[in-house]
């Protein structure tokens, strides 16, 4: 039986949905898996029911100001209907985020994120990678080099595009769609 994930993610100029395609590469690699992203700018009512389907949701957010984007807030608020009825509860939910700054306080958004799918009786899964670049042998092509634990963390210099974001967090990002992929089929 094919396992569903949604990529539900808000990109305010290109970064997010990099990673977002990143995270999908990841997760359609796995056999068994069908992925899709969803922008939650263009989400109908058609979309919201392809995610009440999903096996899993793997939510992605730039880090603003230290939190979400307040377009992934108004995402987070609409779902209160699902909440109340906690139609998502027992689907897999993991985070993705990227801001500017090497820390950027990107872990407050992927707590964000993590306490949104805990209060909707989510199950997280976590990155599951050792932290890279933290030792003299490290660099900034290891795999999760801004060692995050809770998600995948990526960081864009604010001056340049999406194109010019790092291979390695890009591979990170993949790792977690994968890591969901394989959780879901585990699961199943």
């Amino acid at each position: 039986m094919t396992r569903k994930i949604a990529i539900v993610f808000h990109s305010g100029y290109g970064h997010t949905q990099r990673q977002a395609e990143a995270v999908l590469a990841g997760a359609a690699a796995v056999s068994g898996i069908e992925a899709k992203l969803y922008s939650v700018t263009e989400l109908d009512d058609a979309q919201w029911a392809e995610l009440d389907a999903a096996d899993a949701l793997i939510f992605g957010s730039p880090t603003y100001m230290g939190s979400i984007s307040a377009k992934f807030k108004e995402f987070m608020e609409t779902s209160a209907k699902r909440w109340y009825t906690q139609s998502w509860k027992d689907k897999l939910a993991a985070g993705f985020t990227v801001s500017a700054s090497q820390s950027g306080d990107k872990l407050n958004t992927l707590i964000d994120m993590m306490i949104f799918a805990s209060q909707h009786g989510m199950i997280w899964v976590s990155l599951g990678l050792l932290p890279g670049n933290n030792h003299s042998q490290g660099s900034v092509n290891d795999l999760n080099r801004l060692g995050g634990f809770t998600g995948a963390m990526a960081q864009a210099n604010g001056d340049q595009g999406a194109e010019a974001m790092l291979d390695s967090d890009l591979k990170t990002a993949e790792a977690l769609g994968k890591r969901v992929a394989e959780t879901a089929l585990r699961l199943a």
